[in-house]
């Protein structure tokens, strides 16, 4: 059973029978947006969200990045599937954890609207951590209707002792790339 994660709530990344996760995979979905027409119709104008995952070492440094323009880390531990510029497919960020080097103390995901619309405009957007062994959901985090930002740093997954814990943290954010969302994460390392 998956947990509904709110702003700053933190999940232990374990398995029900105490053993660690080896394998997680973030999802991202969402819906276009719905406007309504001249003469009473409605319209849907498409909205290209964007999930990125921020690879970090010890003292805040930035070790690698995955997202649109980068579909692997280079140790190939984490794989995104490939940008969706419509949210039909949505996009999945994979983390093979068990691969990550021992430099790598967490990874934070963010979110961003590249068209540049605001969450407030997004309908039914979801971010999604689930066990890719079992494919059984662990938690959610809704996005949708969160308010007036373009972005959003959403979770860090940190190490916790021999595992993982993920950290839901929601902040609103500007910007249409991870780039212009590096001051707001930076606060979360």
């Amino acid at each position: 059973m998956a947990i509904n994660l709110s702003k700053g709530q933190s999940v232990s990344l374990t398995k029900s029978d105490g053993g660690s996760l080896s394998k997680v995979h973030m999802t991202l979905s969402w819906a276009a947006a719905s406007k309504k027409g001249f003469f009473g119709g409605s319209k849907t104008k498409a909205i290209d969200l964007d999930a990125s995952c921020l690879i970090f070492g010890s003292g805040k440094h930035l070790l690698d990045q995955v997202w649109f323009q980068q579909l692997g880390s280079r140790d190939g531990s984490i794989v995104h599937t490939g940008d969706d510029r419509t949210g039909g497919a949505g996009e999945t960020i994979t983390v093979d954890l068990g691969r990550l080097p021992a430099e790598v103390t967490g990874l934070v995901f963010v979110v961003n609207s590249y068209s540049g619309e605001s969450f407030s405009q997004i309908e039914n957007a979801t971010a999604v951590l689930i066990d890719s062994i079992t494919n059984q959901p662990l938690a959610n985090y809704t996005l949708a209707g969160s308010g007036p930002h373009t972005a959003l740093v959403m979770a860090k997954v940190g190490r916790a002792g021999s595992g993982w814990a993920m950290t839901a943290i929601g902040a609103p954010a500007a910007g249409t790339t991870f780039h212009d969302l590096m001051p707001a994460v930076d606060a979360y390392l």
